[in-house]
């Protein structure tokens, strides 16, 4: 009894996270380790249990865990005898929140009907983890409504990787409605970590859309980034009867259905970025009627291509709004469009519709 705990004591204290199960493929024992990368508050009990697994734990191997390769390489390994590495994929929940994690399991059977699992790379487990994190952290910055200034409006974003470099936001300013779409060099972690910079950086406050954006390029400058990194920005006001609005290298036109057709806005300045010295923006207005539909896109709807190697265009995204009623519509629409166009998207999809 004294060595069995001298053991456990030693392996709790090894850095490579351990489980140990036996003849019921339950598990026996957890060490530090294997209980701080998965976080699940169960260091015994069923493999699904100790592992905070996103399907029922409670009931590890019922019929929803048919084919769990958790399971199936303890059994295995305890049915062979022999050692055996199996590559892991699985969905856990930690703090509520349901993501899937990739592991290398090395199962070895040590007699006696029990079996000892050690995962060869915890790093990436915990990489994966705080990939999910991030994803989710980048959800909440999206627009939590779908009413601003008295304008309804709606937005879609898919990012072509679990983090995107593209951010819509939707805010009032002195009682006008205030869209914001904005499109970040480069994909994946530095693109998501830049656009949360433009997230927290543009001033929501500042009335003018250029006097932003203008506001934003110099908090950019403070960055003190290099070439590769950059902006493009479009951004307007709704008042009662106008728009104002201003772009700065974002070469997707503003789009306005009116009901003598489609309005392509094409203002442009430079992006936000480290190229030249003091920047200009500007920004211009136009009227609109109720039941107008303005819409903000990025180029990742206009530059989509499909397996032919036709790109979608701002031709393609009129054609959908010259259908749709709504900005709601036009959004569902988009997304319908667009997936049927290609299905394997490679760069982030964003658009705001407001309905005016």
């Amino acid at each position: 009894m004294r060595i069995d705990k001298y053991y456990r004591r030693i392996i709790d204290g090894v850095p490579t996270a351990v489980i140990v199960a036996d003849k019921n493929l339950k598990a026996v024992f957890t060490n530090t380790a294997f209980r701080s990368l998965f976080n699940s508050g169960k260091p015994v009990g069923t493999l699904g249990g100790v592992t905070g697994c996103a399907y029922s734990a409670s009931n590890c191997n019922g019929d929803e865990c048919r084919g769990c390769p958790l399971y199936d390489a303890f059994d295995d390994a305890l049915c062979s005898n022999k050692p055996l590495n199996r590559r892991i994929y699985q969905k856990v929940r930690t703090d509520g929140l349901t993501h899937d994690v990739s592991y290398s399991l090395t199962v070895n059977p040590l007699g006696g009907g029990l079996c000892m699992g050690t995962i060869d790379d915890a790093y990436e487990l915990e990489i994966a983890q705080e990939l999910q994190t991030a994803k989710n952290i980048q959800q909440r910055l999206l627009p939590a409504g779908n009413w601003a200034g008295g304008k309804r409006y709606s937005y879609m974003y898919i990012p072509c990787r679990d983090i995107g470099g593209d951010l819509p936001d939707v805010f009032t300013v002195n009682n006008s409605a205030c869209g914001v779409i904005a499109d970040v060099s480069g994909k994946g972690i530095s693109a998501g970590m830049l656009s949360a910079f433009v997230k927290a950086a543009y001033d929501k406050t500042e009335y003018s859309p250029a006097k932003a954006i203008s506001n934003l390029n110099a908090k950019f400058s403070e960055l003190n980034l290099d070439e590769r990194n950059y902006v493009t920005v479009a951004a307007v006001r709704i008042d009662p009867e106008n728009i104002t609005y201003s772009m700065a290298g974002h070469n997707v036109p503003i789009l306005l259905k009116t009901g003598s057709g489609i309005t392509r806005i094409m203002l442009n300045s430079p992006p936000i970025s480290n190229w030249f010295e003091n920047p200009s923006y500007y920004e211009d207005v136009i009227s609109y009627k109720k039941g107008d539909i303005l819409v903000l896109l990025t180029d990742g709807v206009t530059e989509c291509k499909n397996a032919r190697g036709d790109m979608f265009g701002a031709d393609g995204a009129t054609k959908v709004l010259s259908i749709s009623r709504t900005a709601d519509e036009f959004i569902k629409n988009l997304e319908n469009t667009l997936k049927n166009f290609n299905n394997n998207l490679d760069d982030d999809i964003t658009a705001i519709a407001f309905d005016l």
